[in-house]
């Protein structure tokens, strides 16, 4: 291609309107009309190759420069700027376009690959309809979420039927809800101070803690955590077991309180002497022992069965607290257990030391991988037989209400086809009924229930256009975990990404649609809602149980008049004004509660920690019940209360370390003395 044919052709144009001496100027510029419109080089038709390289002279020829020549530069440099400025800002040439021309400027073409729309409407008047797949799986899962539904009135029936079995529990023994005493009189007011120890067995791992009480609500806490061996879990003998107990427990004290370990060996020495063995150098120990016993005192009671992996023949039917005492006495360790303790219990009390207000906590309550829960109850309401000692001083007793079997015989608990099929593929068909509708244990398994029923289904189409593999947690009992529900409630995004990201793992379904996703969504939401609603007749049953919404001798104080909030703007008590204004504010919209008569309840768990809105659904039964209602349920605090295995373990400790008779701690000297004399004799 020549020169002239690459030029663009608005130039060329513009050259035409040059005088023909400064088209010569330029080279290879045609210098007639015909030319340069048909855009012809002045070059040469052939090119002389042996002469190209050639060096030559170049003569110089005086010409003269007119002004013809000047303006034609001058229109030149024109030109060129106005070309130069064409090419960078072509759009602002564009704007001067009017008409299309063959020779006018277009800018180059920028080509965007996207979406063809087929249809010949692109705009269509009328909104898009859904698929009629996508409806009908919508469809069913709104009719399986109602199936979890309850109803104001089905609350209140059943919290009816809570309290009497509650009070059945209290006066005889076998029942549905076996309302155990626990032999803890008393529950801490965040004022104890001392140094505890506890120690947990609750599965796998042994965990010893010591724990520092400041007296303000406030603690220190250090642990240690240690996996049971396997052949110990069943060993032939418990001795074997506790042993290892035992011995865990005194590795902790030379590790983390060596001191005073020390100083107790060196006392040891003088057991001659009452000064040589003082009460006040005893830790004192809470033993969280998860496994089935019967409690017939504070620190006393016997294993009825192993759970859980373990299996030791000769210790069921032994005091589990005078097996870990043995072992410790052995060791010559400065411990005695002094309390056995159910984790329930413990939620209570570290709840209550905790607890920011002025009344007492009433309730401690598990929600998680299990439920129950262990209140405060008046001891002159506990009519059935209970064996062993505790102190009545106060008046109260802390029952553990063992309330995941409420309603076994399913008068008033609701019911569906899934709850039934899980019930009977259970190791304990029949048993546990409040527990499987509530724990976390029990919702992933109704989930993944409710989704397997559904896929037999041919008409409705879940999880279709790909394979699901037959080892999927799908498809597997108990393979789905509960804290699919969490992740279900917790996304609100509009294509549920993170959902449908958690799906692969936790169903293993890999491909699932925003479709799938909102299915799933809508049928957890109906069974978390259900637990939670259930969980809040719990807590009510017990609130209404125990009479602690009923009027007491305080009230709320009255307001202060505006006259006198007036005085205190004027008197620059902008503090106190502000406080006087809110609770008139209050007071009139029927708002304001009284300190002394908030109602605390202390919650753990899984579900109530990690759920999104858990809390808020069981205050919505709790203002459903009757006898509670919007202002009761703003008289009720709940808070988080953690680890009632080693913090309540150790305040239920201290709460027996008071019950403790003058001189119960010369009793170990006592029968060391006579150990000593039956060896001589």
């Amino acid at each position: 291609m020549s020169r002239a044919e690459s030029w663009d052709p608005s130039f060329l144009r513009l050259l035409r309107l040059l005088p023909r001496p400064a088209r010569q100027l330029w080279p290879g510029t045609p210098t007639s009309p015909q030319r340069l419109i048909s855009g012809t080089s002045s070059f040469p038709a052939t090119i002389d190759q042996d002469n190209l390289y050639k060096a030559h002279k170049v003569s110089s020829q005086n010409i003269p420069i007119s002004l013809v020549h000047l303006c034609s530069f001058a229109l030149l440099a024109i030109v060129l700027i106005v070309q130069f400025f064409i090419a960078d800002h072509p759009s602002v040439y564009s704007k001067t376009v009017k008409r299309y021309s063959p020779t006018s400027f277009s800018p180059p073409a920028h080509i965007v690959e996207a979406r063809t729309c087929e249809s010949p409407h692109p705009f269509p008047t009328e909104p898009p309809i859904s698929r009629p797949h996508t409806m009908a799986l919508a469809a069913e899962a709104k009719r399986i979420a109602a199936e979890f539904e309850l109803s104001d009135s089905n609350l209140n029936k059943i919290n009816l039927e809570f309290v009497e079995q509650m009070k059945e529990g209290l006066a005889k023994n076998e029942t549905n809800m076996s309302q155990i005493p626990t032999f803890v009189t008393a529950v801490p007011n965040g004022t104890e101070k001392g140094l505890y120890l506890a120690v947990d067995l609750g599965g796998t791992n042994f965990r010893v803690c010591s724990i520092n009480l400041h007296g303000d609500t406030t603690f220190d806490i250090t642990q240690s955590k240690v996996a049971i061996p396997r052949e110990l879990m069943v060993a032939k003998t418990a001795k074997e077991l506790f042993s290892f107990l035992a011995k865990q427990i005194e590795l902790f004290l030379r590790e983390h309180h060596e001191e005073h370990f020390n100083a107790h060996i060196r006392r040891r020495q003088t057991i001659s002497t009452p000064e040589g063995y003082r009460d006040e150098h005893i830790f004192r120990l809470g033993f969280t022992f998860s496994f089935p016993v019967h409690q017939i005192g504070i620190n006393r009671g016997t294993l009825m069965r192993w759970t859980k992996g373990f299996d030791i023949a000769d210790a069921v039917g032994q005091d589990v607290c005078q097996l870990l005492q043995d072992e410790i006495d052995i060791l010559k360790l400065p411990v005695r257990v002094a309390a056995l303790v159910n984790d329930t219990v413990g939620t209570l009390m570290a709840r209550s030391y905790t607890s920011p207000g002025k009344t007492s906590t009433l309730l401690g309550a598990i929600f998680g991988t299990g439920t129950n829960g262990a209140y405060v109850e008046r001891l002159d309401k506990i009519t059935k037989p209970m064996d062993g000692e505790y102190d009545n001083s106060t008046g109260d007793m802390v029952v553990n209400t063992e309330w995941g079997s409420f309603d076994n015989s399913m008068k008033v608990l609701p019911s569906t086809i899934y709850d039934q099929i899980l019930d009977q593929d259970s190791v304990n068909p029949g048993m546990q009924m409040f527990e499987k509708r509530v724990s976390g244990m029990f919702l992933g398994e109704i989930l993944r229930t409710v989704l397997a029923e559904t896929l037999k289904n041919p008409t409705i189409p879940l999880f279709k256009g790909f394979e699901i593999a037959s080892t999927a947690p799908l498809y597997e009992q108990w393979g789905v975990d509960s804290s699919i529900l969490s992740e279900a409630e917790a996304d609100s995004s509009d294509d549920l990404s993170k959902l449908r990201e958690y799906m692969k793992s936790s169903l293993g379904v890999s491909a699932a649609t925003v479709e799938d996703a909102l299915a799933v969504k809508e049928i957890a939401h109906g069974i978390a809602v259900r637990a939670a609603r259930l969980s809040g007749i719990a807590i009510g049953a017990i609130i209404l149980e125990t009479g602690r919404l009923e009027p007491g001798a305080s009230t709320v104080p009255a307001p202060k008049s505006s006259a006198s909030i007036v005085e205190d703007v004027k008197n620059l008590n902008l503090g106190e004004a502000a406080s006087a204004t809110v609770s008139k504010l209050a007071n009139t919209a029927g708002l304001a509660v009284n300190e002394d008569e908030i109602v605390d309840i202390g919650v753990d768990g899984s579900l109530v920690e990690f759920y999104p809105k858990f809390e808020g659904y069981m205050r919505e039964a709790l203002r459903a019940l009757d006898g509670i209602g919007a202002a009761g349920e703003r008289r009720i605090r709940i808070g988080i209360a953690k680890d009632g295995s080693g913090v309540g373990a150790a305040l239920i400790a201290l709460v027996a370390a008071k019950m403790e008779k003058p001189l119960d701690y010369l009793k170990p000297l006592k029968g060391k003395l006579d150990e000593i004399k039956a060896g001589i004799s």
